[in-house]
């Protein structure tokens, strides 16, 4: 995997950062942490420079991000009510859980879209809750771009400065991404086995 995405980058140059990132952020087939280490190691070579790795990555990203955020934007709450009251046991949800959902993001939105961008496998589902909760477009995309700036430019910046090493970041990464899916996925599992609706 890790070959395929060099020779891409080393091929395709900063639109091969951007597409590969966008395709993370959409559908995650290759995880950041191999993308952004090895665009920061063609940077180290001087075949890219790391400020241009660092934008095209969050270009490609934040163009992810906002497909999830007007998909999410476009169902809205209202078209999202129907869902949970049918596919409640699905979705773990009832409405007073969204509704409280709604309240909390209302207050911690720019925080929550800001470090969520910074957090392996939360990243990608941000947008979801922002569009869906109506997060103002101007603030979604500035809070949204500081975060995966700040993602894309500490993974490329570590790729730089590790050299061949890249795949310490990984060995780190990696790991910790998949811990936070198997916990997610117990979680979920667990809320589907217990959940019952509650009234009103």
């Amino acid at each position: 995997m890790a070959d395929i995405v060099r020779q891409w980058i080393e091929q395709s140059g900063y639109l091969g950062v951007a597409l590969l990132m966008f395709l993370e952020t959409v559908f995650p087939p290759i995880p950041s942490e191999v993308i952004m280490p090895l665009s920061g190691l063609q940077a180290q070579r001087g075949t890219m420079s790391l400020a241009g790795v660092i934008a095209a990555g969050t270009a490609g990203a934040m163009l992810g991000n906002i497909l999830w955020y007007v998909a999410a934007r476009w169902l809205g709450i209202d078209r999202f009510r129907p869902l949970v009251e049918r596919f409640g046991r699905l979705l773990t949800l009832d409405w007073r859980e969204v509704q409280r959902a709604d309240d909390f993001f209302d207050r911690w939105e720019k925080w929550f879209v800001c470090l969520g961008r910074m957090m392996p496998t939360i990243r990608s589902l941000v947008s979801v809750p922002a569009g869906l909760f109506g997060m103002r477009p101007v603030p979604f995309v500035l809070w949204s771009t500081l975060g995966t700036t700040g993602w894309t430019g500490a993974l490329a910046s570590a790729g730089y400065l590790l050299g061949r090493n890249w795949r310490d970041v990984d060995a780190w990464l990696g790991p910790l991404s998949t811990g936070i899916m198997l916990v997610l996925l117990a979680w979920y599992l667990f809320r589907v086995a217990t959940w019952k609706p509650r009234q009103g």
